[in-house]
């Protein structure tokens, strides 16, 4: 089961709404969440090595993630649920809604990316692998699986960690783990038959309710521009007088 969140393109500069209330979205192109595209590129690598029988392609969201979820049946995956929603949910929210979809599909691996460019939370992953009381690998730059039994590269501070551990497991993926596919016409074309199932969310579950609000959103300060100095004394003579020295 591979988790697709749709987001703003990583291209696209967004803007705040003049109230502060939120991003102004509206024209704004949209996409996969680079993370879990990678995350579905595995997916599909693991297939490839006869690793796996089906891949199941999931978003939680407005019927506007049909579109991301399309794009994942036209990458490879099998078959797509949109477990739909019109409140945005938080990361202990979607962490419920995937637990209780996971007892519904029973997968052996549940991979995503180890955040969303949005939020930047890098808690989905974390928190499910808790509700379901498996392994986890978090920031996955290598992974390798051999019967029930799975290896990961993760990332650290102190550098990379190896780790093995026994599945079902959720994995959150980094972005050195591969390069995800191009998608073709002629896929696309194809992903159009493939089964695309939409569930309300209350079917699913009813623990959702938020626990934060968000009072303000505001761009970050501009920054100050440079100086250029003529020599040594005299960047000495700018830092002292900023307090760094």
């Amino acid at each position: 089961m591979v988790c697709l969140k749709r987001v703003v393109d990583y291209n696209v500069r967004v803007r705040v709404k003049p109230d502060g209330s939120g991003l102004a979205l509206d024209g704004v192109k949209m996409a996969i969440n680079p993370f879990d595209e990678i995350a579905l590129e595995e997916a599909l690598r693991i297939r490839e090595r006869d690793g796996a029988e089906e891949i199941v392609a999931v978003s939680i969201g407005s019927t506007d993630c049909q579109q991301q979820l399309r794009t994942g049946l036209a990458m490879g995956a099998d078959r797509a649920l949109l477990i739909e929603t019109d409140s945005d949910l938080e990361p202990l929210a979607v962490a419920r809604t995937l637990k209780a979809l996971v007892d519904r599909e029973q997968p052996d691996l549940v991979i995503m990316g180890k955040q969303a460019i949005d939020g930047d939370n890098n808690q989905t992953g974390q928190m499910l692998a808790s509700l379901w009381d498996r392994p986890q690998a978090t920031f996955t730059s290598e992974l390798t699986i051999d019967g029930e039994v799975a290896t990961a590269t993760r990332e650290v501070d102190a550098g990379l960690e190896v780790i093995e551990f026994d599945l079902p497991a959720v994995v959150t993926t980094d972005l050195r783990l591969n390069e995800p596919r191009y998608v073709k016409l002629p896929d696309i074309m194809k992903a159009k038959k493939k089964p695309l199932d939409v569930i309300a969310i209350d079917e699913i579950t009813d623990d959702t309710a938020p626990m934060f609000a968000v009072t303000n959103v505001a761009p970050p300060a501009e920054r100050a521009k440079g100086i250029i100095v003529d020599d040594t004394v005299a960047l000495v003579a700018a830092l002292n007088d900023k307090g760094l020295i």
